[in-house]
Order: C-alpha cells, then sequence, then structure tokens
C-alpha cells in the first residue's frame, strides 16, 4: 500500500480526482484528494491575497495532521509546476515520490504565470481586470476544450461548468522559493500535451524546463487531454499505481 496526496490544478478541487481516486482506493492504496484554500468545497475562502504559500501551507498541514509518512506526491499542471517542489523542499523526509501530471517543476524566483507566453500573459491579466474583480481567474469556457476531447464521459462536462471556480489570481503571480532539498527526491512526468521528444528539446533551449533534466526524473506518456483525471482516469491512476 502506497500514500498518495492528489492536488488539482488551476480552477479544480479535491472532487476532480474523484475517478483516479477510487480506482487507487480500489487498489489498497491510501488516497488524498486535497482542494487546496479558495477551490472546490473551499471556494467560499478564497481571498485576494490567497496566493502560492496559502497552498504550500494548505499540503504541509494536511501531512503534518494526518501524519503522513513516504507519500507520493501528485500535482497536476500549476499545482505540479509550484506546489509540489515547494512542499517537498520543506518536508522532503516525508515525501516518497514526485508525480507531475502535464508540468514540471518551475525554478527559483519563477511564478507560474510567467511560464506562458507574452501574448497570454495579456490576455489572463485583462480577464482578471475585467472579469475576474481584480484577483480572480475565470474558468476558461469548457465547452469548447471539451468538444475536442473523444470519448469524455457523459455528465464530466457538466460537472466541470458546475464545479469550476475562479483562480486566486496571487497563486499564479507570486513566484516560487526553493532551495537545493527537494532535489533529489525522485519524480515521474507523465506527459499529456507533448511527447518525450519535444520536452527533451525543450529543455535544451528553454531555461523553465531545466528542471525537468536529471538522473532522477522519469517520463510516461499519457497523450491527450491536458486534464487526463477525466477522459482517462483508469490509465492515470494505473501509472501512479506502478509509480509506488
Amino acid at each position: 500500500m502506497a500514500t498518495y496526496v492528489l492536488l488539482p490544478g488551476f480552477w479544480l478541487g479535491a472532487w476532480a480526482w474523484r475517478a483516479v481516486a477510487a480506482d487507487l482506493r480500489g487498489r489498497g492504496h491510501d488516497v488524498h484528494p486535497l482542494s487546496l484554500t479558495g477551490m472546490g468545497e473551499r471556494a467560499h475562502l478564497a481571498r485576494p491575497d490567497t496566493d502560492v504559500e496559502t497552498h504550500i501551507t494548505d499540503v504541509l498541514n494536511l501531512i503534518r495532521y494526518e501524519d503522513l509518512h513516504d507519500v507520493v506526491l501528485v500535482g497536476h499542471s500549476y499545482a505540479g509546476a509550484v506546489v509540489v517542489p515547494s512542499v517537498a523542499d520543506r518536508m522532503p523526509d516525508r515525501i516518497r515520490r514526485m508525480v507531475f501530471i502535464d508540468s514540471g517543476p518551475l525554478p527559483d524566483g519563477m511564478s507560474h504565470a510567467e511560464f506562458a507566453p507574452p501574448e497570454e500573459q495579456r490576455r489572463n491579466a485583462e480577464l482578471v481586470r475585467e472579469e475576474g474583480h481584480g484577483w480572480q481567474l475565470p474558468p476558461p469556457p469548457w465547452q469548447r476544450p471539451a468538444s475536442e476531447v473523444p470519448g469524455l464521459p457523459d455528465g464530466t462536462l457538466e460537472r466541470l461548468v458546475r464545479l469550476s471556480v475562479p483562480q486566486p489570481w496571487a497563486t499564479a503571480t507570486t513566484p516560487v522559493r526553493l532551495t537545493e532539498a527537494w532535489e533529489k527526491l525522485p519524480r515521474l512526468h507523465v506527459l499529456c500535451g507533448f511527447p518525450v521528444e519535444q520536452v527533451r528539446a525543450r529543455i535544451a533551449t528553454v531555461p523553465a524546463f531545466r528542471h525537468m533534466a536529471t538522473e532522477s526524473s522519469a517520463y510516461r506518456e499519457l497523450l491527450g487531454w491536458h486534464w487526463p483525471m477525466f477522459d482517462r482516469p483508469g490509465e492515470l491512476a494505473t501509472i501512479l499505481h506502478e509509480a509506488a
């Protein structure tokens, strides 16, 4: 049996992991999906100052108060980029492996917003200003990206529209602060948007990808939608099971 902590990306809560968590529990694992502050059932706690440090503290407290050890720490997208390495950096003795779902750890001093191309950064900042009261990034129009996903289970789109909530923008603009304590921990990258060859090419040319080129990094391809917990939960659960 392994212990998993599952962290969702932008706009989502623990509910996004329901199918994956059920599969892993069926295999005998201890699974802790977490809604970060301001997200999911904790949406009412969102504030303009809800930032990356808030979300890091959420995970550290879960591990501490549940007395979790040998944790397989799984982060999707934003949570993988900044929350997973930050938690592992501060509590490396509790982490068995880091798993990045269509994501990778950003370098010290870089924010999640800075990873996006300049045009996307400007577009998001405008959405925050005009539709997010100056401090929230609204969810995407899920109908458009979901329409391109073959075989998406019935009800998934409705749940995404109904349960997604705006992302506190400070979580995207707060720079990550890391030492080197987390870097020796084993890590797995589950690649959905890019095959391994493209990722390795970017490692050589894009500084933000440099932490994906280490001896402790392994790669698994699950090519398709950026949110595999919705369209391929069984395959994703199998990969996480094998990672433990």
